[in-house]
């Protein structure tokens, strides 16, 4: 056998003996093929619709029944005043509202213009255009088939962005950026520099210390946890004094949730580097576990209601995708604690069960 020849069996062995960086390898293109395939989506469905209907007639259910027939709406509200539509906003119930004048159908049937008002969450701009050229779409079909069957009619669409009223781009990107941030901050730091000092048996050193394996991670992560909180602060000026990215809700909640997310990541960063032998490993690793996922399936860029179902399931366990809607309400929204603590309370069961996780799988490896 050549030279030559056995330094290639010996790089396949190499290959070959380190199984789980193999498989980490070949199985990566195929999940990140899946995932962008499916994810990049700009399209919207099943657009949560409230219709404000107060006096209803033949013409106004007209328009609905087209609103709810089509694939694209959801039509989860009729209200018969504009009252509610508010705290349908805030909660994040609605994405877009149908507003009908009382006089509509006397308007049109006097061959008089009539209004009609269109009310979209715009805190994700792309979305909100979106959804207000759909709904467009659907009254300017009833008005030519009315055309058609009536004479001339006209119906006046009336838009109003809420959230986002200039849709700048820099309001939807930016409460996403403290996610991504963080993320890289604290899970994928943490996850390198645990299996550093495995790697290079500095931690047998602190095991043979009178330190509790408990308190060996507490030490290394403290640092991580004051890093990402100024970054935090940081990320929050710059939106504010760079982009002018509204803040319109609690400082203190927005911090305080900031915190939260932060042990979140840690203790996803300490499960992945006591699952992983080597730096290389837990970068892989935590790339695929939490960067990848908070880019494609938190909403931070491309909407998870565009995704298919398997992909929306997913999102769920994505702690990201919560505090994406946690930073948004806060910032653009304005809500507090008692429109955010189904997200909030998420986010804290996840963290609890991934420190417990993190804790108990750091102590199997070390004993």
């Amino acid at each position: 056998m050549s030279a030559f020849a056995g330094l290639l069996r010996k790089e396949w062995l190499h290959i070959l003996r380190d199984r789980r960086t193999l498989f980490v390898v070949i199985f990566m293109p195929i999940v990140q093929v899946i995932l962008f395939g499916y994810a990049i989506r700009t399209d919207i469905w099943a657009i949560r619709l409230a219709i404000v209907d107060p006096s209803p007639d033949a013409s106004t259910l007209e328009i609905r029944n087209r609103f709810s027939g089509s694939d694209v709406f959801e039509l989860v509200r009729i209200l018969p005043s504009a009252g509610p539509l508010d705290r349908l906003f805030a909660a994040g119930d609605i994405q877009e509202a149908v507003v009908f004048d009382a006089d509509f159908a006397n308007r049109l049937a006097r061959g008089l213009p009539a209004r009609v008002l269109v009310v979209v969450d715009a805190s994700e701009p792309n979305s909100g255009s979106a959804m207000e050229s759909y709904a467009i779409g659907v009254i300017q079909g009833y008005q030519r088939d009315i055309a058609l069957r009536s004479g001339g009619v006209q119906i006046f669409p009336e838009v109003r962005m809420r959230f986002n009223p200039t849709r700048a781009s820099s309001n939807l990107f930016v409460p996403g950026l403290i996610a991504f941030v963080l993320t890289i901050i604290s899970a994928l730091m943490t996850a390198i520099s645990l299996t550093r000092e495995k790697e290079t048996g500095t931690m047998e050193i602190l095991l043979v210390s009178p330190l509790k394996p408990l308190e060996i991670i507490v030490g290394k992560v403290l640092a991580y946890v004051v890093i990402g909180f100024v970054s935090v602060l940081l990320v929050v000026a710059e939106a504010r004094l760079i982009f002018s990215v509204p803040l319109r809700g609690s400082l203190l909640l927005l911090l305080a949730e900031g915190l939260l997310y932060i042990l979140t990541s840690l203790s996803l960063g300490i499960l992945i580097s006591s699952r992983t032998s080597s730096q290389r490993v837990a970068m892989i690793g935590a790339l695929a576990g939490t960067m990848l996922p908070t880019i494609l399936l938190s909403g931070f860029i491309f909407p998870i209601e565009s995704m298919p179902w398997p992909l929306r399931l997913i999102s769920n366990v994505v702690p990201a995708k919560w505090f994406v809607l946690i930073a948004r309400g806060v910032m653009l929204k304005g809500v507090g604690l008692e429109y955010l603590w189904h997200e909030t309370l998420i986010l804290l069961g996840m963290t609890l069960l991934l420190v417990a996780a993190a804790t108990r799988s750091f102590k199997i490896r070390l004993a």
